[in-house]
C-alpha cells in the first residue's frame, strides 16, 4: 500500500513539473505594445481559418468591411481544441467560452492581419480556455482585406480570406 502511495505521489509531481515545463513561451519578436503586464501564458494553440469580410459603403467608398473570424483552433499535437467566431469569441470543444476586447494591436506584415492583445470581457461555462484573462494573436498570416473586388456591383457580398494564426491565452 505504502508503495503504491509513493508513486502515486510521484506520479502526480511529474504530472505536475510536466504541466509546468510546458507553459508556452511568448514570441521573442512580440512588440512592446502587445506584452501583457502581470499575466503570462497557460496555453497556446494555433487557428486555421478565414477572416469574413463584407463589401460596404462607408464614408463615400466602397470597401470591404470586417464581420467575423471563423477557424479551429488546434493543439501542438495538431487535434483539434476548439473554434473561434465572432464576438470574437473562443469556444473549446471540452467545454467553455470567452469573449475578448481588443486591447492593443501592432502590424502583422503585408497581407496579414495584426497580432493583437485583447482583454477577457466576458466567460461561460468552464474548460482550458476560462481561466484566461488577456489573449494574444500573433504569428498571423493572410486574412487582410481584400485590396480590391468591393464596389456597387459586389454590394452585400462576403470575401472569405484565409488566415492563420497562433493565440496564447494568459492568466
Amino acid at each position: 500500500m505504502r508503495t503504491f502511495m509513493i508513486a502515486g505521489l510521484a506520479a502526480g509531481c511529474l504530472v505536475a513539473f510536466n504541466a509546468h515545463a510546458q507553459a508556452p513561451a511568448l514570441p521573442a519578436n512580440l512588440p512592446a505594445a502587445l506584452k501583457p503586464a502581470g499575466i503570462a501564458p497557460y496555453l497556446q494553440v494555433s487557428a486555421t481559418g478565414v477572416q469574413i469580410y463584407t463589401c460596404n459603403m462607408s464614408n463615400g467608398a466602397w470597401t470591404w468591411t470586417f464581420k467575423a473570424p471563423e477557424a479551429s483552433l488546434f493543439d501542438a499535437q495538431k487535434k483539434q481544441v476548439g473554434k473561434h467566431y465572432a464576438g470574437p469569441t473562443w469556444e473549446a470543444l471540452a467545454g467553455g467560452k470567452v469573449v475578448g476586447a481588443v486591447k492593443a494591436s501592432a502590424p502583422g506584415g503585408a497581407g496579414n492581419v495584426p497580432w493583437l492583445l485583447l482583454d477577457v470581457k466576458s466567460r461561460d461555462g468552464s474548460g482550458p480556455f476560462t481561466d484566461a484573462k488577456g489573449i494574444l494573436r500573433v504569428d498571423t498570416k493572410g486574412g487582410a482585406a481584400p485590396a480590391q473586388g468591393c464596389d456597387q456591383a459586389h454590394a452585400g457580398q462576403a470575401a472569405r480570406v484565409p488566415y492563420t494564426a497562433n493565440y496564447f491565452f494568459l492568466k
